[in-house]
C-alpha cells in the first residue's frame, strides 16, 4: 500500500511539475511575441503620411509601458486599471492607422493593419494564458495523496517502535516540490516570475 501511494504521488507531482513548467514557458513565448509585434509594428507605421505615423508611434509607445507595468504590477486594482487602458490603447491604435489603409489600400497599408492586428491579438493571447491556472481539483488531489502518504510512513514507523529522524525529511520534500510547482504556477508572485525582458529591451532601444 506505500510503495503503490508513493508511486501515485511521485507521479501526481511529476505531471504537476510538467504542467507548470509548460504553461510557464507559454507565457514566456508570448511576452517575447508582443514585442516583436509591437517593435515590428513601430517600423511599418512609417509608411503612414508623417502626421499619422507620429501618432501611431507615439500612442504604441504609450501601449508598451503599460505592457510592461502588467507584467510587474501585483495589485488587483491597479490592474484592473491597466487592462482598461491597454483596452483604450488599442481602439486607439486601431483608429489611427484605419483611415488610411481605407484611403489607400495597397500591400503596404495591408502590412501596417496585419502588424496593429497582430499587436492586438498577441495581448489577448497573454491574456488568456495567464487566466489559465492550475485547477483547484488538481490541488485537492495532490494534497490528499501528500498527506496519505505522510500518514502510511508515520504508521509505519509507529507499528516498527522505531521512529527514525530521516523520516521528517519525507515531508519536507513534498512540501518543498509542492512549493516550487505553485510557485512557478504563480508567475506574479513568489520567487519564479515571468519578466518582461523582451518588452523593457525594446523599450531601452526605442529611447
Amino acid at each position: 500500500m506505500l510503495t503503490a501511494t508513493l508511486t501515485l504521488l511521485t507521479l501526481l507531482i511529476g505531471f504537476s511539475f510538467s504542467i507548470a513548467i509548460s504553461r510557464y514557458d507559454v507565457k514566456k513565448n508570448y511576452e517575447e511575441e508582443e514585442a516583436n509585434a509591437i517593435g515590428t509594428e513601430m517600423l511599418r507605421v512609417e509608411l503612414l503620411s508623417p502626421g499619422a505615423s507620429a501618432n501611431a508611434k507615439m500612442l504604441l509607445g504609450q501601449y508598451l509601458d503599460y505592457r510592461i507595468d502588467f507584467y510587474n504590477e501585483t495589485d488587483a486594482g491597479k490592474l484592473e486599471a491597466i487592462g482598461k487602458k491597454t483596452g483604450e490603447l488599442q481602439n486607439a491604435l486601431w483608429a489611427s492607422v484605419l483611415p488610411e489603409v481605407k484611403a489607400s489600400q495597397t500591400a503596404a497599408m495591408t502590412l501596417v493593419a496585419s502588424g496593429m492586428n497582430d499587436v492586438i491579438n498577441t495581448q489577448g493571447y497573454t491574456q488568456a494564458a495567464w487566466w489559465n491556472k492550475f485547477p483547484a481539483s488538481a490541488w485537492t488531489l495532490l494534497f490528499c495523496v501528500a498527506l496519505f502518504s505522510c500518514v502510511l510512513i508515520g504508521y509505519g514507523a509507529y507499528r516498527s517502535e522505531k521512529v527514525k529522524p530521516y523520516l521528517f525529511i519525507f515531508p519536507f520534500i513534498i512540501s518543498l516540490s509542492m512549493a516550487l510547482v505553485a510557485d512557478i504556477g504563480s508567475p506574479r508572485g513568489g520567487m519564479i516570475k515571468v519578466k518582461p525582458q523582451n518588452l523593457v529591451a525594446l523599450q531601452q532601444s526605442l529611447s
